[in-house]
Parts: C-alpha cells; sequence; structure tokens
C-alpha cells in the first residue's frame, strides 16, 4: 500500500511544482491582453456610439468569453484524446467526432424542428459520443497501429459521416444550414446564445481532477492494468468528456479545425507529456490561437468577416504538414 502511495504522492507534488511556474503567469498575461484586445475590435464603436456600453455586453463580451471557452474545450479535447489512443495526430477533426456531432445536430433539427439549444446540444453530444466510440472500436482492430494510420483511418470515418448529412440535408433541404453549422465563426455569439459554453469549464475541471488517470491510460492497457487502473472506464470517461465538448463547440460556435491538434503537440514539445501540469498552457495557448485567428479573420477584409476556421484550417494544415514530416525523418 505504502509502495504505491508514494510514488503517486511525489507525482503530485513534481506537477504541482510545474504548475506554480512563473511563465504560466507571463501567459496569462499574454492571453489576458489578447483577450481585451479582442473586446475592443470591430465594426461597431462601442466606445463612442451612444448605445456603445449596451452592445459592447450584448455582442463583444459574449463572443470573447466563446472564443475562451471554445479554444480551451478544443485545445484540452485533443490532448486528452491524443493520450487514449498514444497518437499525436488525432483530435475531434481527425477521428470524426465532429463530424458525427453535426450528424447529431442535423438529425435533431429535422425531427424536431422546434428544438431548443440544449435539445440540439444534447443530440450533439450523443451523436460525438457513438462517433468517438466507433472510432475507438475501430482502432482496436487495425492491426497496423502506424501514427500516420490512425488519423488516416480517423479522417476517412470523418468523411463517409459528413458524407451522409450532405446527402440528407441535400433530400431536406438543409444544406445551406449545414453549411454555416460547419463553418465556425463567432459573427453570431451574442447574450442568450453562448451560455451553454460555459458547461466545457466543468469539462476542463473535471479532467484536470482525473488527469493522472489518463497520464497512466496513456502508457496503454497492460501497463494501466498493472498498476491496478480500470482503464476501459478512464477511456470511456474521457471519451463522455470529449464528445460534451466537442458537442457543445459544434452548436454554438462551429467547427474549430485542427486546434487540438496544434496545441498540444506545441505544448508536449516544450514541457513533456504530463497531462496536470500542461493542461493550463494547453488551454492557455488553445484561447491564444483562436482569439489571434479570430481577430484576423474579423480585420482581413474589414468591415465583413471570415470564418475563424478558414484561418484556424490553413495554420493547422502547415502545423499537420510539417508534424508528418518531423515523423519521417525520426523514421
Amino acid at each position: 500500500m505504502t509502495s504505491q502511495t508514494l510514488p503517486d504522492r511525489e507525482t503530485r507534488s513534481r506537477s504541482r511544482q510545474r504548475l506554480l511556474d512563473w511563465k504560466l503567469l507571463v501567459g496569462v498575461a499574454v492571453v489576458v491582453g489578447l483577450l481585451v484586445l479582442s473586446l475592443y475590435t470591430g465594426v461597431y464603436d462601442v466606445v463612442g456610439a451612444e448605445d456603445g456600453g449596451e452592445m459592447f455586453a450584448i455582442t463583444r463580451i459574449p463572443r470573447t468569453v466563446a472564443i475562451m471557452l471554445a479554444g480551451a474545450a478544443m485545445a484540452m479535447s485533443g490532448l486528452v484524446m491524443q493520450l487514449l489512443t498514444q497518437n499525436r495526430f488525432v483530435e475531434p477533426t481527425t477521428t470524426g467526432t465532429t463530424e458525427w456531432a453535426g450528424l447529431g445536430l442535423l438529425a435533431v433539427m429535422l425531427l424536431f424542428p422546434g428544438a431548443s439549444i440544449s435539445m440540439r446540444m444534447l443530440g450533439a453530444v450523443l451523436a460525438a459520443f457513438v462517433g468517438t466510440m466507433v472510432f475507438f472500436l475501430f482502432l482496436r482492430r487495425v492491426s497496423l497501429r502506424s501514427s500516420l494510420i490512425v488519423p488516416i483511418v480517423g479522417i476517412m470515418l470523418g468523411a463517409v459521416v459528413a458524407s451522409v448529412s450532405t446527402f440528407i440535408a441535400l433530400q431536406t433541404d438543409t444544406l445551406q444550414n449545414l453549411g454555416v453549422w460547419f463553418a465556425g465563426s463567432f459573427t453570431s455569439v451574442m447574450r442568450g446564445q453562448y451560455e451553454f459554453l460555459w458547461v466545457v469549464a466543468v469539462v476542463a475541471a473535471a479532467v484536470f481532477f482525473v488527469a493522472d488517470r489518463f497520464t497512466i491510460a496513456g502508457l496503454g492497457e497492460e501497463v494501466s492494468t498493472n498498476v491496478g487502473l480500470n482503464y476501459h472506464r478512464v477511456v470511456l470517461l474521457g471519451t463522455v468528456l470529449i464528445a460534451i465538448a466537442t458537442g457543445v463547440v459544434t452548436v454554438v460556435v462551429g467547427n474549430l479545425p485542427f486546434l487540438g491538434l496544434i496545441v498540444p503537440n506545441v505544448v508536449s514539445m516544450v514541457r513533456g507529456d504530463d497531462l496536470r501540469s500542461n493542461l493550463p498552457w494547453v488551454c492557455l495557448l488553445g484561447i491564444a490561437i483562436v482569439t489571434v485567428c479570430d481577430l484576423v479573420s474579423r480585420t482581413i477584409i474589414a468591415p465583413f468577416e471570415v470564418p475563424v476556421s478558414l484561418i484556424l484550417g490553413i495554420l493547422g494544415a502547415v502545423v499537420f504538414v510539417a508534424l508528418i514530416l518531423k515523423q519521417r525523418r525520426r523514421g
């Protein structure tokens, strides 16, 4: 009993020491500065206009809070998924999770045209959970576990689900709505439409609470079982948390591609693979990247906006290719 407890205490102590880092405070300050810049960036003059204060509360604050929560949620989901699959190339948009969430959202909208946002989120979360479980089950039957085969399998599964969604949308004349849902953008986020995103803050707290279990599960089923961890239960918990975060973000914001791929890889290259101490950094970097991409999307063709998913997709594709080339060089 004592021999198992002491290493665990030492691990927790080291994680706590790594958390208390002055660099983290600098990172927080930089992200806060970006969020303040986001609050005051836009076509509408919230400072000089007569109703500027009201518009600031209705649009700018909700948009900035949504950026913060969505960025942290998708980056964190990528980190957990990479640990559970032992693969640095997976995240919700390379495993089909986002496409499943979109299919669930479409199904709810067609079956219940007057569905509330909570019903739409429930449908998206359930579909995302099913899709992630399908990916994990499929992965268990793939004999070749190459680091590149795993995301290819996920992308193919996602493409099949996206094709089904497109076919249904064509048959029901909802293709335009489907395009709007998948085009990740914060343009329509305002007061009364973003509050459900606070659910992902609870998800982040849950991930931090069970971080040690996810880290051990990332070593594989055999190692996890040998140290007394219920591997399948931990994977199920991780799948539930990923599905909730992805489903909620998909309904409120849309698709944020490659965010969960970029952020965990950058943080792991600098700090290693300890989930508990990396989680604040992953959330901060996720928020920073989404904020910068959103600022670019608002200003690049001002007074119009482009979807933030467009900027993220370009950045993510470059990073994805760079990671593949780096993996090939390593052999």
